[in-house]
């Protein structure tokens, strides 16, 4: 499949099912990989995306995006930006929830949305610097990230515990 049919745009409510159930996938097959667990998102629904899926502060730098490999195709590849709403922290956002399915890896879709979410973050004013979380075992991830401009400025030890076992995260960032 050629990179050129990689479809990205930003998600809305009429998504949101679609969306919470590749998110699901995401959390039950890389538990490393995500401040929620499979259970908390089950028990929180779908509804607990609408305030980012109804769309009202993308402008802000609040919104996710979604990847198909077609236009009429179903979702393949997720990611959110979560914009720091203290007002000594404003210039600054979150990159949360990226995930690409597994029958879609290798195609260039985490590429594909990064690239949409930074050219998106670069128009959000006031916005100068995108952060992100990475679990120090994910190589894959952390290449693709550096690739994009993020560099690593910290490693928060024990980020997350996944039943008995705790993994670190490397902290990264990229200024806009």
């Amino acid at each position: 499949m050629n990179h050129n049919t990689i479809i990205v745009r930003q998600l809305g409510l009429a998504d949101r099912d679609a969306y919470f159930q590749l998110r699901l996938r995401g959390l039950k097959t890389h538990p490393d990989s995500f401040g929620q667990s499979y259970e908390e998102a089950l028990a929180q629904g779908a509804s607990q995306h609408d305030a980012t899926l109804q769309g009202s502060r993308a402008a802000q730098g609040d919104f996710l995006l979604g990847a198909s490999l077609a236009s009429d195709a179903p979702l393949v590849g997720v990611v959110g930006l979560l914009r720091n709403g203290r007002d000594k922290e404003r210039h600054k956002a979150a990159v949360v929830g990226m995930y690409v399915a597994p029958e879609a890896g290798g195609r260039g879709v985490g590429r594909a949305l990064l690239t949409d979410l930074v050219a998106r973050a670069g128009r959000v004013s006031g916005l100068l610097q995108i952060q992100l979380l990475v679990g120090t075992h994910n190589h894959a991830a952390r290449n693709l990230y550096e690739s994009f401009g993020f560099r690593k400025y910290g490693c928060e030890i024990g980020a997350l515990k996944v039943g008995d076992a705790f993994y670190d995260a490397d902290l990264m960032a990229r200024f806009l």
